[in-house]
């Protein structure tokens, strides 16, 4: 009897089957001894590490630099008011139009005196004016009080300005220095001005 002849492909179907099956087998197998050792305990689990944040440092703020509190600007310090002081010590005679009173007390506005040389008028506000005064083409014989025990220098250089440039007179003002530097030079004098006395002071 003759065995049947099987053929080629045939027996290469068959071969590769029973590889694949070997193959198939032996990966279930290691799946599984996997499975079961991890069960067991015998092969550790990877224990993936949590990602660790770089945090940056928090940025401080720098404190705010101080600031040394600077007073606020000042206005610069006025000097006596001219036309307060005349009000409170000159108007009384002269009038507060600087017209004065006929007769007695001369006017102020458009005098010669007033209006000349601020050395002269200076002496007679510090010390006072006695005897009889010419003021446009009159006569005065009143008698002119001193103010240099009671006015300051700057208060005195304030109204001596005021009278000079009110009323239409339109002389230089008088400063501050200037009073002071006759009232020192004239300390000594206890008694008022003639007009006699004034002509020959330069």
């Amino acid at each position: 009897m003759h065995r049947p002849v099987e053929s080629r492909p045939f027996r290469r179907a068959a071969l590769l089957t029973l590889g694949l099956v070997a193959v198939a087998s032996v990966g279930t197998l290691r799946s599984f001894s996997i499975a079961e050792a991890h069960a067991a305990g015998d092969v550790p689990r990877q224990v993936k590490k949590p990602a660790t944040k770089t945090s940056k440092p928090a940025k401080t703020s720098k404190p705010a630099a101080k600031t040394a509190a600077t007073p606020a600007a000042q206005p610069p310090a006025q000097g006596p008011d001219g036309k307060v002081v005349y009000s409170t010590t000159c108007a009384a005679c002269h009038q507060a139009t600087g017209e004065g009173v006929e007769g007695t007390y001369p006017p102020l506005a458009g005098s010669e005196i007033v209006n000349g040389d601020e050395a002269k008028v200076v002496r007679i506000v510090l010390h006072g004016l006695t005897g009889p005064v010419e003021v446009a083409g009159e006569t005065y014989s009143g008698m002119m009080p001193p103010w240099g025990g009671v006015l300051k220098d700057p208060e005195l250089a304030a109204v001596l300005t005021y009278v000079r440039s009110a009323w239409g007179n339109k002389a230089a003002p008088v400063t501050v220095s200037k009073v002071a530097a006759i009232r020192a030079a004239t300390a000594s004098r206890t008694t008022p001005w003639t007009i006699a006395e004034l002509a020959n002071v330069k």
